[in-house]
């Protein structure tokens, strides 16, 4: 599948094909088995399936991840490396088991949701803290290269009605839930009900217990859609959402730290990617801070632009393309 194609362009403009490339993933994961051996060198050659000539970038089932894929593909192919897309996989879930059976190269990963999905009680104070914990837990045939000043957290966003009934302001803490949140139905995906930066993490460190779990998509257009319409009052919307400004969702502030970091961050299979690969993509999270992915977001999200024209422009401006 390359970018250059009408259907992977659909593929990445409609979430509704999550569904059958979710199917595909899941089918392919389950037909790979992985080994376990180490590798000295994070960029030693491990025999897996990413290696050859052609580097596999994939996506998790968000907008934002599409977008990122791109700009780490494109800024690829300006290197002279040949590049295929898989665009909206699914959920970490699927993701990380194709990335160690090498059917995925390089995927864009959020460090602090990388760790909890790792080590859910692990609760590192810095970044470099967060990415030396990850090495302890990553698979063997995985390695990390540099984060990005940008982040994007998981949040608990409620929507203005909600946010006038109970004086809420984007100065309240999730902690201000917990004498109404038995009156909340609370938005996410699935994955939202089992993950201790979900509905575990809010029970054990905030002590919320929602009326009801209503289950959507990865802070998308249905959960945008529901916290709007007050299907749902409050929702896991990501915090360089444009949308939030949008329609004056509020954002409460995370006082625990159960979001932890968010820094973007390469995730790759070992040997997937040659020294000017890994360069070209450490020299993107240089230059990728949190204003400038909430733009870009922006131009995707709101704008309706092409996730792979806004990646190809932001790195011909950054001196990436």
């Amino acid at each position: 599948m390359t970018a250059t194609t009408h259907t992977s362009r659909s593929i990445r403009r409609h979430r509704g094909a999550a569904v059958v490339a979710l199917a595909a993933a899941t089918a392919l994961l389950a037909g790979c088995s992985s080994s376990d051996d180490k590798a000295g060198d994070p960029l030693k050659q491990d025999g897996g399936k990413a290696s050859g000539d052609t580097v596999v970038v994939g996506s998790n089932n968000f907008a934002e991840s599409i977008l990122l894929a791109d700009i780490y593909g494109e800024a690829l192919k300006a290197n002279g490396i040949k590049v295929s897309y898989k665009p909206n996989i699914g959920s970490r879930e699927t993701t990380y088991g194709l990335l160690k059976n090498g059917s995925v190269s390089v995927l864009p990963e959020y460090n602090g949701a990388l760790l909890a999905y790792l080590d859910s009680k692990a609760a590192p104070k810095t970044i470099e803290a967060t990415t030396s914990a990850i090495e302890a837990k990553l698979d063997s045939k995985l390695t990390l290269l540099d984060p990005a000043p940008a982040q994007d957290k998981d949040s608990v966003t409620v929507n203005a009605a909600t946010a006038k009934k109970y004086d809420l302001t984007d100065k309240s803490s999730i902690s201000d839930l917990k004498s109404v949140a038995k009156d909340l139905v609370i938005g996410a995906s699935p994955e939202f009900q089992t993950r201790q930066q979900g509905l575990v993490g809010l029970k054990s460190v905030y002590g919320l217990e929602f009326k009801s779990f209503k289950a959507l998509d990865a802070g998308g257009p249905l959960t945008q859609a529901a916290l709007k319409k007050n299907t749902v009052q409050a929702a896991d919307i990501f915090t360089t959402d444009p949308t939030i400004a949008k329609e004056k969702f509020v954002v409460l502030q995370d006082t625990e730290n159960l979001f932890g970091f968010e820094n973007v961050q390469p995730l790759v299979y070992k040997g997937a990617l040659s020294q000017k690969g890994v360069d070209a993509l450490n020299a993107v999270s240089a230059k990728l801070d949190t204003a400038t992915l909430l733009d870009l977001d922006t131009q995707v999200q709101s704008e309706n632009k092409d996730p792979l024209d806004v990646a190809k422009a932001w790195l011909k401006s950054a001196g990436l393309g």
